[in-house]
C-alpha cells in the first residue's frame, strides 16, 4: 500500500543519533541510516512521488536539547509531515543520574510542548512518533542491559499517551525489534542495543514507510 504522502511534498525526520547517522558529515544530507533507506524505498514503491526528506537528527540529542532548536530546525522548514524518535539518550542520562539527567515526567512535558508548538504553528502537520527503543534480550537482572529494558517502558508509555492525545501516528519500534530478535540474534541488527546496522535501520525505514501507508 502507497504511503499518504503526496507529490511534492516535504517529510521531515527529527531525533538523535540513530537519525542523524551522519548527516552533517560524510553523509549530507539524509545520513546513511533509516532516513536514507526510507528515501529509497519510497523512490522504489511510488517513483512517481517528488517527495522532499529533510533529517534533522543530531547525536546525543535528548527531548530537551531537540526542544532548544525545534524553531529553527522544525518550524521553519514548515514540513506537511513530521517523524519523531528520541528518548534513549534521555533514559540513560536518567539512569546515570547525569546533570542533565531527563526522568519520564520532564521527557513527557517537554515532548508534549513540542507537539504543542508544532501544531499551534503547523495545523496542518501530520506526525508520526516512533517509540524509542533498545535491541536486546538481556535478561540478568544485574546486568546494565536489563536495567535499560526495564525502564524503558516507562518512555515508551509516554510516547504512547502522546500519540493518542495529539492523533499522530504511532511506530511501535520497540515492539517490532522484540519480535525479530527471538529468532535472529541481536547483533544481527544491531552491534550494540542502541545504534542500528543497515539491517536495523532498514527495518526502521520499513516500519516508518508502513505507518505511513495507513
Amino acid at each position: 500500500m502507497p504511503t499518504q504522502i503526496k507529490n511534492h511534498q516535504t517529510i521531515l525526520f527529527a531525533g538523535d543519533s540513530i537519525t542523524d547517522c551522519g548527516r552533517r558529515a560524510d553523509f549530507y544530507p539524509r545520513g546513511n541510516g533509516y532516513v536514507r533507506f526510507f528515501h529509497e524505498l519510497l523512490a522504489i514503491r511510488e517513483p512517481e512521488k517528488h517527495v522532499t526528506i529533510i533529517n534533522k537528527g543530531i547525536s546525543g540529542n535528548t527531548v530537551v536539547d531537540m526542544a532548544g532548536r525545534w524553531t529553527d530546525d522544525v518550524l521553519r522548514m514548515r514540513p506537511d509531515w513530521l517523524s519523531i524518535l528520541i528518548g534513549i539518550n534521555d533514559l540513560h542520562r536518567y539512569l546515570r543520574k547525569a546533570e542533565t539527567s531527563v526522568p519520564p515526567k520532564l521527557f513527557a512535558e517537554i515532548y508534549q510542548q513540542i507537539l504543542q508548538r508544532t501544531l499551534d504553528k503547523l495545523p496542518k502537520c501530520r506526525i508520526i512518533l516512533l517509540e524509542p527503543f533498545y535491541i536486546s534480550s538481556e535478561d540478568n537482572p544485574n546486568s546494565p542491559r536489563q536495567a535499560v529494558l526495564k525502564l524503558l517502558p516507562e518512555y515508551i508509555a509516554v510516547v504512547h499517551k502522546l500519540s493518542r492525545q495529539y492523533k499522530t501516528r504511532l511506530v511501535r519500534t520497540q515492539q517490532m525489534f522484540q519480535k525479530i530478535i527471538r529468532t535472529q540474534p541481536a547483533d544481527f541488527f544491531c552491534p550494540e542495543p542502541v545504534h542500528p546496522n543497515p539491517a536495523g535501520h532498514l527495518a526502521i525505514a520499513d516500519a516508518v514507510y508502513e505507518g505511513l501507508s495507513k
